[in-house]
């Protein structure tokens, strides 16, 4: 991700993923599109804190010391003031016309609300409730990997198809597996395994 993120940092607006977004510049000249390019910056330049700070929420090792929390308010502070509104903007101008931009949406939506979710309820010490809404919510930021995972897995070894269509498809693909997959891990308590040592004493 770090690597895909560098290109960007000439702040050039046609380089690497920009070069199909041009269409952006042409349809909303001027404030909408300034918006627009706005967010992409924020949201590419943030989102790898969020991986990177949401991945140490699940070492039992710093559960309960300053580190997991220090980490934890990175995570929610990028992703609510941040990673999550700016991509909900980009949302809106998704490729792919009605159903990229439902999908990525929706995406934005969701990760900004389980994230919310999450800080309310360590705010409220239901570690339980929190424990459930951060997998929710990480499995939503790994959206950024698995969407591109799965952009490689079908152009390589599954199917050919337009490359529009590719992108409509893996627009749901990189986020709802992951989302079913984190509730599937929260039914099978792996949440409860994470805080045994709260609940344990050991």
């Amino acid at each position: 991700m770090v690597g895909i993120s560098l290109p960007y940092l000439s702040l050039e607006t046609d380089v690497a993923f920009l070069r199909i977004k041009q269409w952006v510049f042409r349809l909303y000249p001027g404030g909408a599109s300034t918006l627009w390019i706005v967010a992409f910056y924020i949201h590419v330049f943030t989102s790898i804190f969020a991986i990177i700070a949401g991945f140490t929420q699940f070492s039992k090792r710093f559960l309960w010391k300053r580190p997991h929390r220090i980490m934890g308010a990175i995570y929610i502070v990028t992703i609510l003031l941040l990673t999550g509104p700016s991509g909900l903007i980009m949302g809106f101008f998704a490729n792919g016309g009605t159903l990229s931009i439902i999908a990525f949406s929706t995406l934005a939506l969701l990760w900004w609300w389980f994230t919310f979710k999450a800080y309310t309820a360590i705010r409220n010490k239901n570690y339980e409730a929190h424990a459930k809404y951060m997998y929710r919510s990480y499995a939503l930021t790994l959206s950024a990997i698995t969407l591109r995972l799965w952009k490689y897995l079908i152009v390589n070894y599954l199917y050919e198809m337009p490359p529009m269509d590719l992108y409509r498809l893996v627009a749901w693909l990189g986020w709802i597996p992951n989302l079913i997959l984190a509730e599937v891990l929260i039914y099978k308590g792996l949440h409860l395994k994470l805080l045994a040592k709260h609940y344990t004493g050991k």
